[in-house]
């Protein structure tokens, strides 16, 4: 960690604009986490076409401060109604709700804004401690290991497979297909384009993405239309005592470490790391008796956790250029846009837009900490919009930022294919962000599988000559197996009971 070079991203980001587009990001992202069904993916990807023109560091933090205020927003909901705005707020409810039953809304809300940012702060100075280190490591790559380093992240779909390894396998293989439409990276000849011109760039990344997450999303909740009720809540006394701070504070501590870890693991994710956090915090409190039924420890334990999965997931991501969730897919996607390629050569070539970057994420933190102690009960109020009005108002959203990408009708065509494409995905149960990756890494990994190739005189040999290529393609392969033996693993323990 540079010293220095943090301060000077201080400097950067500490000035009037960067402050107001990063609390712009942490506003909307909050009220994208709050609402039951739009998520912090959905935000990045709709938000997204108002980077362009920004400098790249006020666009790639007002971007992180809607992912960082979408996990800490879903808290809101999962305390007044008991109902979570995101996954990774589904143990908020369990004593959240509870503590809102017996008139303490305003207390669980302050302590789960108050965990909230201790979490995301401490993963955040993990991050500024560990990315740099395993960039200079990774500077040593050439083509060979990035092939094995694209590999590997694809690999990562094995992961985010859910219910089924087949449909991730399948939607990979279909993002990968879509990545190959345009101009040949190597000899410059069309590939798929069906002789359109428009399709030469291949397909544009930002219809692709509001298309998939949000266009989806929006006709899955027409189709499951719920209204939300809060117009009897009451929101009073927003900060906890000294003494119940301080009885939290081991457990905050705890699940401040065990998030950033969990979100530094691909395809783990803020909302395991909320589960594993709360099972901690039981098992290590004082009164577990109390979990369950209005105990702060059961706010504070899954809060410090999700927000801590968020600077844990930037781990990879900058270091590596590898995202480990749907929502860092989406980042990667948006540094790319910048002309910026997260990795070993962001610490070489845009050191000072990384560095921006740490000082907007503790910025982000402070924003959803200042805004949710002092903002909650206005926000609440914003969160009684109809959804009769708020889902037209996104599908505008989509089309405008769809629309604007090139000032083409092309574009908005092809947000509503895959708009149709990511709902019929999502009603048969087919994870959509191994599209997104595939779109993101199938480029990276054909270039330099064709470069290597080409150093190698056409030899596969070198991919298993290269010390850290060969380790990678094996992490890899163990990547692929593992979700495959512990499904055997489940299965046999299964049929033996």
């Amino acid at each position: 960690m540079d010293l220095g070079l943090l301060l000077n991203g201080f400097v950067e980001i500490l000035v009037p604009y960067n402050i107001m587009i990063t609390f712009f990001g942490v506003l909307m992202g909050m009220l994208f986490g709050a609402l039951p069904g739009i998520n912090a993916s959905m935000g990045v990807a709709l938000l997204l076409p108002l980077t362009y023109g920004m400098t790249p560091i006020a666009g790639l933090t007002m971007l992180l401060g809607i992912y960082c205020g979408a996990i800490y927003g879903g808290s809101i909901t999962a305390i007044l109604i008991n109902t979570p705005g995101t996954t990774a707020a589904a143990c908020t409810t369990f004593d959240g709700h509870k503590l809102a039953q017996q008139g303490k809304a305003g207390k669980a809300l302050g302590m789960a804004t108050i965990s909230s940012y201790i979490g995301g702060t401490f993963s955040v100075i993990v991050l500024i401690v560990l990315a740099p280190v395993l960039a200079k490591v990774a500077l040593k790559f050439g083509p060979p290991e990035y092939f094995a380093l694209a590999v590997f992240g694809l690999s990562i779909i094995t992961s985010l497979a859910g219910d089924s390894f087949i449909k991730a396998i399948m939607s990979g293989v279909f993002g990968l297909m879509v990545a190959t439409v345009g101009m040949d990276m190597m000899n410059g000849t069309p590939r798929y384009t069906f002789d359109q011109i428009a399709l030469l760039d291949g397909f544009s990344f930002i219809p692709v993405l509001i298309g998939l997450f949000a266009v989806s999303q929006v006709l899955i909740n027409v189709e499951t239309s719920r209204s939300l009720s809060m117009k009897d809540t009451k929101i009073q006394g927003m900060l906890p005592s000294l003494s119940e701070m301080k009885s939290v504070g081991p457990t905050i501590a705890r699940s401040s470490v065990i998030g950033t870890l969990v979100g530094i693991l691909p395809g783990a994710g803020a909302t395991i790391a909320s589960f594993i956090c709360y099972n901690e915090g039981k098992r290590w409190s004082k009164h577990p008796e109390e979990f369950g039924n209005g105990s702060l420890e059961g706010v504070a334990a899954p809060e410090a956790g999700n927000n801590a999965a968020t600077g844990g997931a930037m781990v990879p991501l900058l270091s590596l250029g590898i995202p480990g969730s749907e929502t860092t897919a989406i980042l990667l996607g948006a540094f790319m846009i910048q002309g910026i390629s997260p990795g070993p050569l962001l610490f070489r070539d845009n050191i000072h837009v990384a560095y921006g970057i740490f000082a907007g994420l503790l910025l982000a933190n402070l924003a959803f900490l200042i805004i949710g102690l002092f903002g909650v009960k206005l926000f609440v109020k914003i969160l009684q919009i109809p959804e009769r009005l708020l889902m037209p108002l996104i599908v505008s959203m989509a089309f405008v930022g769809s629309f604007a990408v090139k000032n083409s009708l092309f574009n908005v065509g092809i947000m509503m294919a895959f708009g149709l494409i990511g709902y019929f995905m999502r009603k048969l149960k087919f994870p959509i962000t191994p599209v997104v990756l595939a779109l993101v890494l199938g480029p990276m990994a054909e270039a330099s599988l064709r470069r290597a190739l080409i150093l190698s005189g056409g030899s596969w040999m070198i991919f298993v000559q290269r010390p850290i290529t060969f380790v990678l393609l094996i992490i890899t392969v163990i990547s692929v197996m593992f979700p495959i033996i512990r499904e055997k693993m489940t299965g046999k323990k299964a049929n033996s009971i």
